[in-house]
């Protein structure tokens, strides 16, 4: 197993034992049925972008302040080499922590590609009121949010506050990169 992987296996179940439920009320409360909890925290699967976001939501973190938990001391000059790469192999999508949550800021910066069809949706943000603004830098992505789709090309920048669902989707023929901001509300 991969050491990051490892470190995130371990701070998911801390973070449940940290709120004091059983992974039964985890479930209840995620829609991640106990079973997919229990092996992830056991590191015995890595879990995908989708769950990930589900568990957010319910410990009130952003994706990258979860992942930032499970890396070392937190640096103000982040070099290219230093920065946490996170991979999705089942959806086809790739995140790079180029600025990752730092404490006294709001702000974060996220590189994310998409391989060419892939699509991935999230049932609800991981705060509510969560501010995004989604620059394409490379390719074409649609992203929907409160039920309207949005065709970004390259060099389009979408703003928005997350309030419920969202779908990220690389139409194709190539693969998506694009710079994703994250401020928390």
């Amino acid at each position: 197993m991969d050491p990051a992987d490892a470190r995130l296996a371990t701070r998911l179940a801390e973070l449940r034992t940290e709120h004091g439920w059983s992974l039964d009320e985890l479930a209840e409360r995620s829609g991640v049925s106990r079973s997919t909890l229990s092996r992830a925290e056991r590191g015995e699967i890595s879990p995908t972008a989708s769950m990930l976001n589900r568990l957010c939501s319910v410990y009130g973190r952003t994706m990258s302040q979860l992942l930032s938990e499970v890396e070392a001391e937190h640096a103000l000059l982040v070099r290219a080499a230093e920065q946490t790469v996170w991979q999705d192999a089942a959806s086809g999508f790739v995140r790079r922590s180029v600025s990752p949550p730092h404490s006294g800021l709001r702000g974060e910066l996220v590189e994310g590609r998409l391989a060419a069809g892939a699509d991935i949706a999230y049932d609800r943000p991981p705060m509510p009121g969560l501010e995004q603004h989604i620059w394409v830098l490379d390719g074409s992505l649609v992203v929907t949010a409160q039920d309207v789709e949005h065709r970004l090309a390259a060099g389009d920048c979408l703003r928005l506050r997350v309030w419920g669902p969202t779908r990220f989707r690389c139409p194709g023929p190539d693969a998506v990169r694009y710079a994703l901001v994250v401020v928390l509300p």
